[in-house]
């Protein structure tokens, strides 16, 4: 019988040694922007066909600077959640095992209410992560094949628009029941089987710094809400998602009120998908639109796949959105890391080969560390009279500095070392006071060393320390954006470091 692997999610501090060479693409946290405290936006006064701007603060400022998109996109992530599906609950709230045993990776997701399991059976090679939704990610080739089975969270069904209360995930949220939409769900049940990956890593052979995520039609909306909610996903495949994925509401409807199209828009979409609510909404009262859930997956990677010859995809509306939504990389910088193919001339839900090569270009380059040109704008679909330029009235910032580590080359990676046992202790009381407090291993010099999540040094000092005396320094983060940070210790024979979350 083979050794079964176990582990539990509650590590907070690293061990570290050497710094080492590495392309990241993704981030470390499910939510970089998690303490921003963002609250929704009530509905406009005043129905606005124009798509809401994607860089405006519900106070009405403009973000300038790159971190200030942590709050930005939390601000998204509350409006939908309270006009669309509902609360996807924090990580926090439940505590997360793992096992892998012969090729079952097997979850367990537990809360103050219950707990429930999530299994996978792995296949393929490569060290890379393939999450297809409910199968393989059959468009990510040469990585590990990891599937989401959705049903072990929320039964899907189209059967009508109610929820089945017995369903798993009110296991473990009974609260919840008659509140949230499946997308809600199905995102969070993603989130925990990465937390799950996270931990067997190393026997399941995976860097997750490259975790992928696909699905085609109501998977194509389940990995768009999955990769949008959570950013440890390296690059999102969005295939063929239609209305409810990356169409704008707004824009669906008023397609369908000039051409008379069937399309899938806000009215006629499944209210068990989404919030029975939402149904009765007039889109363009919206504080937001689809092409913000797009943009919530910047600054990391995503290609966008549509084929227009279906009518109820309604790809014209879903092109523009994305067309809109890349004007948030373009702030970034980071143009070619949204891509998109709207080639027709093929059966829903199989790529056409031009779509197969161009998610192949975005799988070598994010998920393999290749050298790939990823500037893909392809078969733009023909646009009707409904000009883009006409819709969207903001303009795009150059945003400066860098987000919560930078999808951009890292510099510095730890790895792994014997642990110390320092008792290494980072506190933020407040921006002024950065505390740091450790016992020293041995005599000698000692330095202390403050990080953004990329790994550039922002700060650093050097003390002299006597063996098994404790000492402490203090920073002042005044001017660093709130958000993840790492402080590092080291002396001679040892190494440890923490992460702090600056207020």
């Amino acid at each position: 019988m083979k050794k079964q692997i176990f582990a539990v999610v509650s590590i907070i501090v690293l061990i570290v040694s050497v710094p080492v060479l590495a392309q990241k693409y993704n981030f470390d946290v499910e939510n970089v922007g998690q303490n921003c405290n963002a609250a929704y936006k009530g509905l406009l006064a005043t129905a606005d066909p124009a798509l809401p701007d994607p860089f405006a603060m519900h106070d009405g400022t403009r973000i300038t600077d790159k971190s200030e998109w942590a709050c930005r996109r939390n601000e998204v992530k509350k409006d939908l959640e309270q006009y669309e599906i509902g609360p996807k609950p924090a990580p926090s709230t439940a505590t997360v095992r793992a096992t892998y045993s012969g090729s079952t990776l097997t979850v367990t997701i537990t809360t103050k209410d219950g707990s429930i399991n999530l299994t996978s059976t792995v296949s393929g090679s490569g060290n890379c992560v393939a999450i297809g939704m409910n199968g393989n990610a059959g468009n990510i080739s040469g990585c590990k094949q990891i599937p989401f089975k959705h049903d072990q969270v929320v039964a899907y069904s189209m059967s009508s628009d109610s929820h089945n209360k017995n369903d798993p995930f009110y296991k473990v949220y009974p609260d919840l029941y008659g509140k949230i939409g499946k997308y809600a769900a199905w995102s969070w049940g993603i989130s925990r089987l990465i937390d799950g990956i996270v931990l067997v890593k190393d026997q399941l052979g995976v860097d997750v710094s490259k975790i992928g995520l696909q699905g085609c039609s109501y998977a194509g909306k389940m990995a768009l809400f999955g990769g949008a909610l959570d950013e440890r996903v390296t690059l999102t495949v969005v295939q063929e998602s239609g209305g409810g994925g990356i169409n704008s509401w707004r824009y669906s409807k008023a397609f369908t009120a000039r051409t008379g199209t069937n399309i899938e828009k806000i009215d006629n979409t499944s209210g068990i998908w989404f919030l029975q609510s939402m149904k009765s909404q007039n889109p363009d009262k919206l504080p937001y639109d689809h092409h913000q859930l797009i943009a919530m997956i910047a600054p990391r990677a995503t290609i966008i796949l549509g084929n227009p010859p279906y009518e109820w995809l309604g790809d014209e509306s879903g092109y523009k959105s994305t067309i809109a939504a890349r004007k948030v990389w373009q702030a970034f910088g980071l143009t070619d890391y949204i891509g998109f193919d709207f080639a027709g001339g093929h059966e829903h839900c199989q790529a056409a080969s031009s779509q197969t090569t161009n998610v192949n270009a975005f799988v070598n380059r994010f998920l393999k560390g290749q050298n790939v040109n990823t500037k893909i704008e392809a078969n733009r679909p023909t646009v009707s009279t409904f000009v883009l330029d006409t819709t969207v009235a903001w303009s795009v910032p150059t945003l400066t500095g860098t987000y919560g580590g930078s999808p951009t080359p890292v510099d510095y990676v730890p790895t792994a070392t014997a642990k110390s046992n320092m008792g290494l202790k980072v506190t933020a009381i407040s921006k002024s006071a950065l505390n740091v407090s450790f016992n020293a291993k041995n005599s000698g010099a000692v330095a202390i060393n403050l990080y953004s999540l990329k790994g550039n040094l922002i700060s650093s000092a050097k003390i002299q320390t006597v063996a098994g005396a404790n000492y402490s320094h203090s920073f002042n983060a005044s001017k660093m954006p709130t958000g993840f940070y790492l402080v590092k210790v080291s002396g001679s024979g040892f190494a440890e470091q923490a992460r702090v979350v600056v207020p």
